[in-house]
């Protein structure tokens, strides 16, 4: 590492001779990589490389040092400049490969990473291993879904009676899947498939989740909840296997339930993005949906989303995701229901549940959660001071809620102009008419 007094001498040879292209270089080569000298470094190297306009090494250092100032769009333009990942090294790639997850692309970091530690396999990354669950011993063969490692799957036991209020979802969602379910030669008989695909929407922390385990157990089928990191990887190709990966195991395990949690990040606009590895995953989704070559008799695909307005339009046509349902935040006797069920178990004194119900207006399931969470830490931390600890009462609650938000209000403020301004088919009515 040079020395402050070594720098300087070659900077005042520098200003004695400007045009002086090996000075030039040897200073950048004495400033490169030391912290503290990034904006130094970025105007001598875009002096010199406006004069030497091919020279890579220059333009590895410029991704150096607009990463160390985190300036990731500026290093991504010029590593699309240069055209071809092989071109630059492998350390230079690993910083590349972290511009494009910092600039929300996941897939194109991920082709980046691997064609850096392909050529080098003693390279590591922490952010990157942790990102894509990769260690150096990664099998790049054929990946299975092993029956003994599916912590995604199982039966669950919660039915619609389990579910405190979300009466109207609920009986649209007998009407329109269970029933065909139980009634499986019925509606053969016409022509009618069992199965399909409906897409619960609304505002987080409303019992998307909930609903589709209910929805499961209310037919006695298993129940395979597919997760993002369960499907994207960063080697192409393999998002898609895993997905159909999962699809399958559903078609073994009929009659089944498949939900997908946060649908919109695996089946985005394709107009949106840039890379072609995530237009590949949502036309294998499609694929899988439409069950061209397999049976999907029996299996019914739950998607959930907070953002339905992000959700590719080709996952709404006849077949897919055709029945789409608004999941609002419960009403009084839907939050009356969730706080009886959160505070069964807890000490509690007589609580007037339905007045909390009445002054939580606009609270989602999580909300109440949160509610609850907060009344207790209150007589918590009493009862860590007094040594006297004592049931939850309705005044505990009411501080609660009187000190929490609710989370559905953000929400509804985008929802609102969605429904209002791009509600083409009448796709958001429901927001409206909760709305009024």
């Amino acid at each position: 590492m040079a020395t402050e007094n070594e720098l300087n001498e070659l900077r005042r040879a520098l200003e004695a001779s400007p045009d002086n292209v090996y000075l030039r270089r040897l200073l950048i080569n004495k400033l490169r990589g030391v912290a503290g000298y990034e904006q130094e470094l970025e105007g001598h190297l875009n002096v010199l490389i406006r004069k030497e306009p091919r020279d890579l090494e220059l333009k590895e250092a410029l991704i150096e040092v607009y990463f160390a100032q985190k300036k990731y769009s500026t290093c991504l333009i010029i590593f699309e400049e240069i055209g071809n990942p092989d071109y630059i090294s492998p350390e230079t790639r690993l910083l590349v490969a972290k511009s494009y997850l910092k600039d929300g692309d996941q897939g194109r970091a991920g082709e980046v990473y691997r064609s850096a530690i392909e050529e080098d396999p003693t390279l590591e990354d922490e952010e990157l291993d942790k990102e894509f669950r990769l260690s150096g011993d990664f099998d790049l063969g054929e990946l299975e879904l092993e029956e003994d490692d599916l912590r995604v799957m199982d039966k669950p036991t919660t039915k619609f009676a389990d579910v405190g209020g979300m009466d109207g979802v609920k009986r649209e969602i007998d009407l329109k899947i269970i029933q065909p379910l139980q009634h499986t030669e019925l509606y053969k008989s016409y022509g009618k498939k069992v199965g399909g695909g409906i897409l619960l929407y609304g505002p987080p922390g409303c019992g998307k989740t909930f609903i589709a385990r209910a929805t499961a157990g209310q037919i006695d089928a298993n129940f395979i909840n597919v997760g993002l990191n369960d499907i994207l990887d960063m080697w192409v190709g393999n998002s898609e296997k895993q997905l159909a990966g999962y699809f399958e195991l559903a078609r073994e395990k009929k009659p089944c339930v498949l939900f997908f949690d946060e649908v919109d990040a695996l089946g985005a606009k394709r107009s949106d993005m840039r890379q072609s590895a995530g237009r590949n995953v949502i036309n294998q989704f499609l694929s899988e949906l439409d069950g061209v070559d397999k049976d999907n008799d029996g299996i019914l695909v739950i998607g959930a989303t907070n953002v339905p307005w992000h959700l590719d339009t080709a996952f709404r046509r006849p077949g897919r995701f055709d029945r789409i349902i608004f999941v609002p935040p419960p009403d009084e006797a839907g939050r009356e229901a969730i706080f009886r069920l959160k505070m069964e178990g807890k000490p509690q004194d007589k609580i007037d549940y339905a007045k909390l119900a009445k002054k939580a207006k606009d609270f989602s399931g999580a909300d109440i959660n949160a509610v609850i969470d907060i009344a207790v830490e209150g007589i918590l931390e009493e009862a860590i001071r007094t040594g006297a600890p004592r049931p939850v009462g309705t005044k505990d609650l009411l501080g609660g809620i009187e000190k929490h938000r609710p989370s559905t209000a953000e929400w509804f403020t985008t929802a609102r102009n969605y429904a209002m301004f791009a509600n083409k088919g009448g796709l958001y009515d429901d927001i409206l008419k909760y709305m009024k």
